[in-house]
């Protein structure tokens, strides 16, 4: 029984018998249906109630892997994977799958290719928007002119990222090669002033941003020039090398050191309060984030291990330009990155595939399932603070003795160094 809702707090309550009755529009937000098994964290003073793994929320679609520019972040410097396009038979498997499910999910289009790239994107989108549901899109911003931007604005997108990993022409032509930041920012600009007039104009604009040592002194650059075509949502990762040289880059060499797996009574504890950032605490606040003690600024943990699949928690799928199903983005390929200095061989991992399968079935595949359940838990290796032996050159063995690949001891996302917007 609902005692009271308000927007972002709803209020369950527990029954004679003992038995906790959560809102019914909480419940099926969350997929909490009779059966469902649900993980349950302890804290201080709260529980914290996990997603179930058998509730599906976004599906990850990616038009194609060709792209106009050559990104030095980009995968595609360091793997040997055929070119290609998705074709209208498979998104159509895709689309008969979404409408099967329920309640549908919401649909991002992305992945290692530039989606406006496919001349069949835009109507894809606009046909999944039919159905309802939320759908974003993920694009460097060069071939936004005026005519692609009018029909995504029409085709009902609810939100256009960009990528953006520099704030000056010179920082962002030194990562996407091929790319020049004025006109990238006259396209987004154009984009903005195109929507219709209000105080939530949709699409909505996202800036993805990939921080480097290179261009992290532009993060302020790039944010300014976000809030320019009133971009509404900011997303920062860490680069994930994908060449011997790009290593050199990276800004969390300590950060991977400082991820533990110790008992939190082993290590001292900090709270920190909100305060202002300025020359006068900057320093001091440096000092204790960078203490060797579990920071908790704000009531929000920073720092320590994650040992959380952001994918699974989230509820998502990924289906490549080929139709293959992936539990995640970063399994949709085979690639090499690198970790620890070594190179780190990423198998790809298919559940199944659309044009054999319906969406539902394999989201449901008892394999799959189990999947999931053990990253639900993460009982996992660490190789990202560790990384010391041979078994972490590839994802296919532990030294946990997971051997049924692919084991996740070295995903970088999984630790909160590598997001995807």
């Amino acid at each position: 029984m609902v005692l009271s809702t308000k927007s972002t707090t709803a209020w369950a309550e527990v029954d004679e018998n003992g038995r906790l009755i959560i809102p019914p529009e909480v419940a099926r937000q969350y997929g909490l249906n009779p059966g469902s098994r649900v993980r349950l964290d302890e804290g201080h003073n709260f529980v914290r109630m996990h997603r179930p793994v058998t509730h599906l929320t976004k599906v990850y679609i990616e038009p194609t892997v060709a792209c106009n520019l050559d990104c030095i972040t980009c995968f595609r410097n360091a793997w040997e994977q055929p070119i290609g396009r998705m074709t209208e038979e498979t998104f159509e498997r895709i689309f008969a799958g979404l409408k099967e499910l329920s309640p549908i999910p919401s649909v991002y289009f992305g992945g290692i290719g530039e989606p406006l790239f496919h001349q069949k994107t835009i109507e894809w989108i606009r046909r999944i928007k039919e159905l309802g549901v939320k759908v974003e899109l993920i694009t460097n911003g060069t071939i936004l002119n005026e005519k692609i931007s009018r029909q995504l604005i029409d085709s009902g997108l609810d939100v256009l990222w960009v990528s953006l990993d520099g704030g000056t022409p010179e920082s962002y032509e030194d990562v996407r090669l091929g790319a020049e930041l004025p006109a990238v920012i006259a396209n987004m600009k154009r984009f903005a002033k195109m929507r219709k007039g209000s105080h939530f104009p949709t699409p909505a604009i996202g800036v993805a941003f990939v921080a480097m040592k290179r261009n992290i002194a532009d993060l302020p650059k790039v944010i300014k020039l976000g809030m320019s075509f009133r971009a509404k949502f900011f997303s920062v990762s860490n680069v994930q090398p994908a060449t011997a040289e790009m290593q050199d880059d990276r800004l969390y060499l300590r950060t991977m050191k400082d991820i533990a797996y110790l008992p939190s009574h082993s290590v001292p504890t900090i709270s920190l309060p909100k305060m202002d950032f300025n020359e006068q605490t900057r320093d001091a606040l440096f000092d204790a984030f960078t203490s060797g003690c579990n920071v908790n600024f704000a009531g929000n943990n920073w720092g320590g291990a994650n040992d959380v699949c952001n994918f699974v928690e989230s509820g998502t799928m990924s289906v490549a330009w080929t139709g293959d199903v992936s539990p995640c983005w970063p399994l949709m390929h085979t690639h090499i990155s690198y970790l620890h200095n070594k190179p780190r061989l990423s198998k790809k991992h298919v559940i199944g595939n659309v044009r054999e399968r319906s969406l539902e079935d394999i989201w449901l595949d008892p394999e799959y399932l189990a999947y999931r359940e053990r990253l639900h838990n993460f009982s996992f290796a660490p190789c990202t603070f560790c990384g010391g032996c041979e078994l972490a050159e590839a994802n296919e063995e532990d030294c946990l003795g997971n051997v049924v690949a692919p084991v996740c001891g070295g995903c970088l996302w999984a630790q909160g160094i590598i997001q995807c917007p």
